[in-house]
């Protein structure tokens, strides 16, 4: 009986102290102000209509790299955030933008792409402020060029 007893206390003491340890803790790490997530592309003979090429989730956010599959082949690729596509971003970008594109050794994003397909793809993430820009760049032939940039 004792001994139930003072298990109980323990464990009474020890959920006590958890609150408090949180409170004190430092907030996380934030955002880096510039990245890049490579994804492949979707393989040959998808199913027609909108397929998932790639997923990267991170505790500030996911992001998926999805594509306009037809007659088996993919003809636009696209990045998505909460399960919605991004917004499209104003045609002046941020200097944020430009130079973490630069950072990340990317072409500066100038005119998008009509349509975005490639054999890989790079997501640059940019953070100006409280705006998180996404520029979506596609490889073909070993030469990058610039899709689309949205906002989140």
């Amino acid at each position: 009986m004792q001994t139930t007893v003072m298990a109980a206390i323990g464990l009474a003491l020890a959920l006590a102290a958890f609150p408090a340890e949180a409170a004190t803790k430092a907030p996380g790490k934030a955002a880096p102000a510039c990245s890049a997530i490579s994804f492949r592309p979707l393989p040959p003979n998808m199913p027609d209509g909108e397929q998932q090429a790639g997923m990267y989730k991170s505790r500030h956010g996911r992001l998926e790299l999805r594509a306009d599959v037809k007659q088996g082949n993919p003809s636009d690729y696209y990045v998505t955030s909460a399960g919605k596509r991004i917004a499209a971003a104003a045609s002046s970008l941020p200097e944020a933008a430009v130079t973490c594109a630069e950072a990340k050794k990317m072409p500066k994003p100038e005119t998008p792409a009509s349509s975005c397909t490639g054999q890989r793809f790079r997501v640059v993430v940019a953070h100006a402020g409280d705006q998180r820009i996404a520029l979506l760049y596609g490889q073909d032939g070993g030469s990058w060029h610039f899709c689309s940039a949205g906002t989140f």
